[in-house]
């Protein structure tokens, strides 16, 4: 194992993880986020340098962690080869097993390599596995007229609006949630319309990969174009800073699935796949 934590070579990183899309997406955004600030407080883990076959973005070990917090602590894979991502599952001190976390990836080995170390230790593995998407924010017009008048008004969230989130998301409703979302409005970008009470009514937001993420209008607030304006404010506000515009979207998700190919979304041939692990004895203290 070697923690690469030498600027330079980070960005060199940076450079060959993107010759490897889009299999390196969710590495990739995590590294580039390390290179702009490290407002999570990532680190990379891979096998050797600069030949390497698997890499692991964590978060550092002088991190504060809640150990029933899978949201926030989060890894990213990659790996040229599968039979070094063992390995590296199985070094110590790679993974901190004591804790509920999640894995993602974009490669279609993950679930059973992961299982197997997993269950070696006892822990127990849920997967979610939905389509991945890159959207290109120029072949799409953006269409602002519903916002001439003032409200609603095109903005940003903000740490307070954590709770609405929380109770919107599918995967929230608990504290680690709350506070993960008040974290990813904290450190990276996100966009949202606001009511004439100044509530968030329709929003998206960037997670610690880099990845368009809670995509949500609130139901009353349906069909009047918000949706769409919200997603392609937020990748083009993405790419005026670099990152890739990707997102994930599940597949019986009709409404979501609709709205992306009206922005000529690139379906992936890859899927996104996201591991929660969770030790046996925290089973009953953890919310999914």
């Amino acid at each position: 194992m070697l923690v690469l934590n030498c600027a330079t070579k980070l960005l060199t990183l940076e450079k060959v993880l993107k010759s490897h899309f889009p299999e390196s997406l969710k590495v990739y955004g995590a590294v580039m986020n390390i290179n702009r600030g490290n407002p999570f407080q990532k680190e990379v883990v891979l096998d050797s340098w600069p030949d390497f076959n698997a890499i692991i973005t964590r978060r550092q070990k002088e991190a504060e962690t809640d150990n029933l917090d899978h949201y926030t602590n989060g890894y990213a894979v990659f790996y040229k080869d599968v039979r070094v991502y063992r390995r590296l599952l199985e070094e110590r001190d790679v993974i901190n097993w004591d804790q509920a976390f999640h894995i993602q990836g974009l490669q279609s080995e993950l679930y059973d390599v992961t299982k197997a170390v997993a269950d070696s230790k006892q822990l127990d593995v849920k997967i979610t596995s939905s389509k991945a998407v890159l959207l290109s924010p120029v072949s799409a017009p953006l269409d602002t007229s519903l916002l001439r008048s003032s409200p609603p008004r095109l903005t940003y969230l903000s740490v307070a609006d954590a709770d609405l989130l929380n109770q919107t998301w599918s995967r929230g409703g608990n504290e680690q949630c709350r506070r993960y979302l008040a974290s990813l409005i904290a450190c990276f970008p996100s966009v949202c319309v606001r009511d004439e009470k100044g509530c968030p009514v329709s929003w998206s937001i960037t997670d610690q990969f880099a990845t368009m993420c809670h995509g949500y209008t609130l139901p009353e607030h349906r069909r009047k174009g918000y949706s769409r304006l919200v997603a392609l404010t937020l990748a083009r506000k993405l790419h005026s800073r670099g990152f890739p515009m990707q997102g994930n979207v599940l597949d019986d998700n009709a409404a979501s699935i609709s709205l992306l190919k009206t922005l000529n979304a690139e379906f992936l041939p890859c899927r996104f796949h996201r591991l929660v692990l969770i030790p046996a004895a925290l089973s009953s203290q953890v919310h999914l």
